[in-house]
C-alpha cells in the first residue's frame, strides 16, 4: 500500500526485539501486547519459506495506531483510498473494536466518513464507541486546527490534503 520508498520497516512483535539492519534495510521492532497481536496472514517468501504478515484490514489499523510509522495519516489515508476495493470493511470494523483504541476508532470513522467507504449505519456504530475525550487527526503533527466533535477529532490536517490523495 505504499507509493513511497521504505528504508525502515516496522514490525510488530509480542517480544521486545532490538532493531537490526539486513542487507541496507534497518528494521526495528514494535512491541505489542499478546492480546492485540490479530490479523496476520501466512506469505510464503520462497517454496519452502513463510513468513506472517498483517493482512489489509489489519494493516491499515496499525497505520491509524500510529500513523508515525507511516509516513503520517496522509499516508494511512492514501493506502486505505488505494486499496478500498479490497477492503473487507465489516472485519476493519470488527478489529477496529477488537483492539480498543478510541484514537484508531475516531481517525478510522474520519477518514471512511471523508472517502465515503461506509454506509451511514457503520459510521453510527463506530461513534456510539465514542468517549468524550479528543484525539489529534495525526499524532505527530502540532496540537492545532479545529475540533470535530462528530468523530472527536482535532482535524490537524485538513480535508482536502485529505481528499487529495484520491488523485495522486
Amino acid at each position: 500500500m505504499v507509493t513511497q520508498p521504505q528504508f525502515v520497516i516496522f514490525i510488530s512483535s509480542t517480544k521486545r526485539i532490538p532493531r537490526q539492519t539486513l542487507h541496507g534495510t534497518e528494521f526495528r521492532f514494535v512491541y505489542l501486547d499478546s492480546r492485540h497481536f490479530f490479523g496476520t496472514m501466512k506469505h510464503w517468501v520462497t517454496k519452502e519459506q513463510s513468513v506472517e504478515v498483517s493482512d489489509l484490514e489489519r494493516t491499515i489499523i496499525d497505520g491509524l495506531r500510529q500513523p508515525e510509522y507511516c509516513g503520517g495519516i496522509t499516508e494511512v489515508a492514501k493506502g486505505l483510498w488505494i486499496r478500498r476495493t479490497d477492503l473487507r470493511l465489516q472485519k476493519l470494523l470488527e478489529y477496529s473494536a477488537r483492539f480498543g483504541s478510541g484514537a484508531v476508532t475516531r481517525r478510522l470513522g474520519y477518514l471512511l466518513e471523508l472517502f465515503e467507504v461506509a454506509r451511514e449505519s457503520e459510521l453510527d456504530a463506530l461513534r456510539k464507541s465514542l468517549t468524550a475525550t479528543y484525539a489529534r487527526l495525526d499524532p505527530i503533527l502540532p496540537r492545532e486546527g479545529p475540533h470535530l466533535a462528530k468523530w472527536r477529532l482535532q482535524i490537524n490536517v485538513s480535508p482536502e490534503e485529505l481528499r487529495a490523495v484520491r488523485s495522486t
